[in-house]
């Protein structure tokens, strides 16, 4: 799970980010951040993998962010200003990313996962389209990747709110029994302990819409 930190002065687009990423299922958005002094301080105290840095904020801009911080966390700023003067000012801050706030949200998420995996979205060797393809399927946990097809239809159900067992076994045309035991299965798999987490995970894990 890769942990991101949002920072962005306009309220409706940070939460809208955060809302989009959320959904997906390798990536999860551990605080946001209204300004740069808010994100500096919340990055000292919050475990992060990738910062999401908005350029033009009230008290730090995303250059002096990126100062203060001094690379201790990889960053990729996502901007309106998306000219080449500002990305050549972005690369010698220190970001590893320079992205337009029009991106989709695929490649967001894609930039995200290759930040975190050590790239540098501002290299002149490769094309950032190049480097993207790489990285535009989630990647999940072990446990999450080794479920079978019955467990995803299974949390899928408790996903969308069917958590009796016997509705659960109709649904599935299978025994109460079995259902139990895939539930073990999959609480095993997911380290999780009960029916209300495992509803939880299929949502994380884009099973059923996130509400």
């Amino acid at each position: 799970m890769i942990e991101v930190l949002i920072a962005d002065d306009h309220t409706l687009f940070a939460e809208g980010v955060s809302q989009a990423l959320a959904a997906i299922p390798d990536l999860h958005v551990a605080g946001t951040a209204s300004g740069g002094m808010e994100l500096v301080e919340m990055a000292k105290k919050t475990r992060a993998d990738v910062l999401l840095i908005d350029l033009e904020m009230p008290d730090l801009s995303g250059f002096e962010v990126l100062e203060k911080l001094k690379g201790s966390l990889p960053a990729i700023i996502v901007t309106m200003h998306a000219d080449a003067h500002r990305r050549s000012q972005a690369v010698e801050a220190g970001a590893r990313g320079f992205l337009s706030k029009s991106t989709p949200l695929p490649e967001l998420a894609a930039a995200v996962r290759a930040v975190s995996a050590g790239e540098n979205l501002t290299s002149l060797t490769t094309t950032l389209r190049e480097i993207l393809d790489n990285y535009m399927e989630p990647t999940l946990d072990p446990g999450a990747a080794s479920l079978t097809a019955r467990e995803r239809e299974l949390l899928t159900l408790l996903g969308e709110g069917v958590s009796a067992t016997e509705e659960l076994a109709e649904r599935l045309y299978i025994s109460p029994k079995t259902v139990k035991n895939h539930l073990a299965s999959i609480y095993e798999k997911l380290s999780i302990s009960d029916r209300t987490q495992a509803a939880v995970e299929a949502i994380r894990l884009g099973l059923v819409p996130n509400r």
